[in-house]
């Protein structure tokens, strides 16, 4: 399988955050905890120089806890605040706050000298496709989120959301393709969904996610779908199309609807907590 992205998208996003980067005091970046590395963009570190950073391990609960507990290490390791969360249910929100003060220390403690007093944070979130970056801005903000609206000497259009008096979000999310080089990167991205299913061959794709989860995971599919084990990601498929009735035209297999319900039983966490990375 071959993955490709769209270069056009990149450049434009590329730029929109070095617009807006100037403003803000902290990036607050959100990886996927199933793939932290593969779904980083190596742009960030780049465009992020000398500002604060909050690494956030979104979906936590869909990943192994002990390679979060490992992947949170090793991000501190690299001089990064790190802190596992799920947005959707709301799990690990409140540590946030505290790990944005923690993050931006120096920058309080700067301003502090220079007899700034209470300036609140600015923060910008950013992420690849489909890492829930909308889900984490609405369950951070809340419904009592107020947009402070335009700011002197801040380009017209932008807003600002005020989460408390401490912290100001900009809502313009950074959108940044991951740039990828290995295609082990790009099949894993396609695993969690980030890159749309229409452009790629989905029953391929779930042939790939049945050869890692034999090696890593083995005995998963077996019992989820009670199937017999097989090496052979297409006869595998066949086993769950025929345990889960997916038939076209009397009794033929329907090994592409097999290979849909898959996929998505390992994305929204049915197979299992699944890591596809370790550090």
């Amino acid at each position: 399988m071959h993955f490709q992205w769209y270069p056009g998208h990149m450049t434009k996003a590329r730029r929109m955050m070095q617009e807006n980067i100037k403003l803000i005091d902290l990036i607050i970046e959100l990886v996927d905890a199933r793939v932290p590395l593969g779904s980083r963009n190596p742009d960030i570190d780049e465009l992020g120089k000398n500002k604060a950073r909050l690494i956030l391990l979104n979906k936590s609960d869909l990943a192994e806890e002990r390679l979060n507990d490992e992947w949170i290490e090793y991000f501190k390791e690299k001089g990064y605040s790190a802190v596992k969360v799920n947005s959707k249910k709301g799990g690990g929100m409140n540590q946030i706050r505290a790990a944005i003060q923690e993050a931006c220390k120096e920058k309080t403690e700067r301003d502090r000298k220079r007899g700034i007093l209470n300036r609140p944070v600015r923060a910008m979130v950013v992420g690849i496709p489909n890492v829930g970056k909308s889900t984490f801005i609405n369950s951070l903000a809340g419904k009592a989120c107020t947009k402070t609206g335009n700011k002197p000497g801040v380009t017209k259009g932008k807003q600002w959301i005020r989460l408390n008096k401490n912290v100001e979000l900009l809502d313009t999310p950074g959108i940044l393709w991951p740039k990828f080089e290995d295609q082990e990167v790009g099949k894993k991205l396609a695993f969690i969904g980030s890159i749309k299913d229409e452009i790629l061959q989905t029953e391929e794709l779930s042939t790939e996610l049945i050869k890692f989860l034999n090696a890593k995971y083995p005995g998963v599919l077996e019992e989820k779908y009670s199937i017999e084990h097989s090496e052979d990601g297409y006869e595998c498929l066949a086993s769950i199309a025929k345990s889960r009735h997916c038939v076209v035209r009397g009794s033929e297999l329907d090994t592409e609807k097999a290979a849909a319900i898959l996929l998505d039983d390992f994305r929204s966490g049915k197979l299992g907590r699944i890591s596809l990375e370790r550090p």
